[in-house]
C-alpha cells in the first residue's frame, strides 16, 4: 500500500480509480481482484487505514451465496446458535445465523490481498470526473471509469430520522459467559434523553471472545446529535449491571440515516458527475430503516466486477448509468420500509416507539429474515401492518401517506 502522506510513485492510468476506502470501496476492490483480474485499478483513501473504525454486523440470511463469497474471506465473527432480543413484555431466541467483521480486519485481509500498488492512503480527493480523479496535492491519475465511494452526504432532498449509536470494546477480567449476540435490549430506560430528548433506545450486545464483549447503545432520534459522555457512561453503566468489569479497548460511534421519504430524483441530480458511478451509501444503497449497507455493498461489488469481467469496454457513462440504474430499482424496492420509518418517526410518540419494534419481533423468524435482507414478501408485508397497531389508527394511517419528515441535518457528535 502507498505509505500515508508520500507523494504518489505510481500514477499511471488505471482502468479504474476508487474514491472511498469503505466498506463499499474496500469490497469493489476485492471483487475485481478476484473476478476481474485484467482490470487495473487503484483506491484512494483519506484515512490512514481501510474501511476506518467500524464494525459491520450482518444476519447469514442477509446475503445471496455469491455475495457472501467475498464476506467469507474476511476473517469473521460468527454465531450459529441464533441470537436473542429482549422487550419489556417478553424475550426471544431467534435461531439466524450471525456475523460480525471488525474493521481491522477488513484493512488487514485487503493489504494482503489486493495487488501491491493499488491503495493510495491518506489522500484526500480534491476532484472527480470521467476521465480520472484529481489529488488534494495536485497529483492526476486518469482512468477509464471513476466509482464514488464516498460516505452518505446528508440531504435537504431526503426525508427521515436518524440511528445514533456508541459502542465499547470490553476485554472483562473474568468471562461474560455470553454465546449469543443481543441484537436488541430494549428493557432499558425509554425516556432517557441523548442529548437532543427523548428516543427509542437498545443496547446491542456481541460476545467477542470468552472475555471481551462488544457493547453497543443505539437511539432512533428525530436529531443527529450525539452526548458521547452521556453515551460512553450509559454503555459502561450497562456493562456493569451484567457484571462484566473490564478495560475499553476500544469504541465506535456513528449518525446514520434512517430514510422515511424524499425526491430521489432530486437527489441524484445533485450527487450526479457526469461519467462518475456512485456505488455505496452515498448512491442510496441502504436498508431504509435499518441503516444497513454491507448486503447492498456486497451485491454492488460482485456485479460490478461481472460486468467489467464480461464487457471489459464498458464506457465511464455506461457503469455511471449501471450504477444509477441500479439505485432507482433499489430505491423503489424499499418504498415498504421506508412506509415503515415514516410509522416509527411520525405515528409514534419517542419513548412509545419500542412498541413497534416489540410488535414487529413477536412475528415469524422467517420473516424476521426476509426483513433485514430488504426482500419482505407481500404476505409478510401484510402481516407486519396486521392485528392490534402499536400506534393510534389515525397517526397510523397519516403516516403512511406522508412524504415524510425532512431531515434535520444539525450534526453534532
Amino acid at each position: 500500500m502507498q505509505p500515508s502522506g508520500t507523494a504518489p510513485r505510481d500514477v499511471v492510468p488505471r482502468d479504474v480509480v476508487i474514491v472511498g476506502g469503505g466498506l463499499a470501496g474496500g469490497l469493489i476492490a476485492l471483487a475485481l481482484t478476484r473476478m476481474a483480474p485484467a482490470t487495473s485499478f487503484t483506491l484512494v483513501e483519506a484515512g490512514k487505514v481501510l474501511g476506518g473504525n467500524h464494525r459491520w454486523s450482518w444476519f447469514e440470511t442477509d446475503l445471496a451465496p455469491q455475495s457472501a463469497g467475498l464476506l467469507n474471506e474476511f476473517p469473521l465473527k460468527s454465531w450459529d446458535e441464533g441470537y436473542d432480543i429482549a422487550f419489556p413484555g417478553y424475550g426471544r431466541t431467534l435461531g439466524t445465523s450471525y456475523r460480525s467483521l471488525g474493521s481491522e480486519d477488513f484493512h488487514a485481509h485487503l493489504a494482503e490481498v489486493l495487488p501491491e500498488g493499488s491503495v493510495m492512503l491518506g489522500k484526500r480527493v480534491a476532484q472527480l470526473d470521467a476521465g480520472g480523479v484529481t489529488l488534494g496535492d495536485g497529483t492526476r491519475i486518469a482512468a477509464r471509469r471513476v466509482i464514488d465511494c464516498r460516505t452518505f452526504k446528508p440531504s435537504d432532498k431526503l426525508a427521515g430520522g436518524w440511528q445514533v449509536f456508541l459502542g465499547h470494546h470490553i476485554r472483562c477480567h473474568e468471562p461474560h459467559g455470553l454465546t449469543r449476540p443481543v441484537i436488541m435490549d430494549a428493557t432499558v430506560d425509554q425516556c432517557a434523553p441523548h442529548g437532543n430528548g427523548a428516543a427509542y433506545r437498545f443496547v446491542y450486545v456481541l460476545p467477542l471472545s470468552e472475555d471481551e464483549v462488544f457493547v453497543e447503545d443505539t437511539y432512533y432520534a428525530d436529531h443527529p446529535r450525539m452526548d458521547r459522555e452521556q453515551l460512553a457512561g450509559r454503555t459502561r453503566a450497562y456493562a456493569r449491571e451484567k457484571g462484566w468489569r473490564g478495560e475499553v479497548i476500544g469504541s465506535e460511534t456513528g449518525i446514520l440515516p434512517v430514510i422515511s421519504g424524499g425526491d430521489f430524483e432530486r437527489v441524484i441530480e445533485d450527487l450526479r458527475i457526469p461519467g462518475v458511478a456512485i456505488a455505496g451509501s452515498r448512491g442510496g444503497f441502504s436498508h431504509p430503516l435499518t441503516s444497513y449497507t454491507l448486503p447492498f455493498a456486497a451485491a454492488n461489488a460482485r456485479d460490478i466486477a461481472l460486468l467489467l469481467a464480461e464487457s471489459p469496454d464498458t464506457s465511464a457513462e455506461d457503469l455511471a448509468f449501471f450504477c444509477e440504474e441500479r439505485a432507482r430499482r433499489h430505491w423503489r424496492e424499499t418504498s415498504f420500509y421506508r412506509m415503515l420509518s415514516r410509522m416509527l418517526f411520525e405515528a409514534a410518540d419517542p419513548e412509545r416507539r419500542v412498541q413497534v419494534f416489540e410488535h414487529f419481533y413477536g412475528l415469524s423468524g422467517d420473516l424476521v429474515e426476509r426483513f433485514y435482507a430488504g426482500q419482505s414478501t407481500w404476505p409478510d408485508r401484510l402481516r407486519i401492518l396486521s392485528g392490534k397497531p402499536p400506534v393510534a389508527i389515525s397517526r397510523a394511517i397519516a403516516a403512511m401517506v406522508s412524504r415524510g419528515k425532512p431531515f434535520k441535518m444539525e450534526k453534532t457528535a
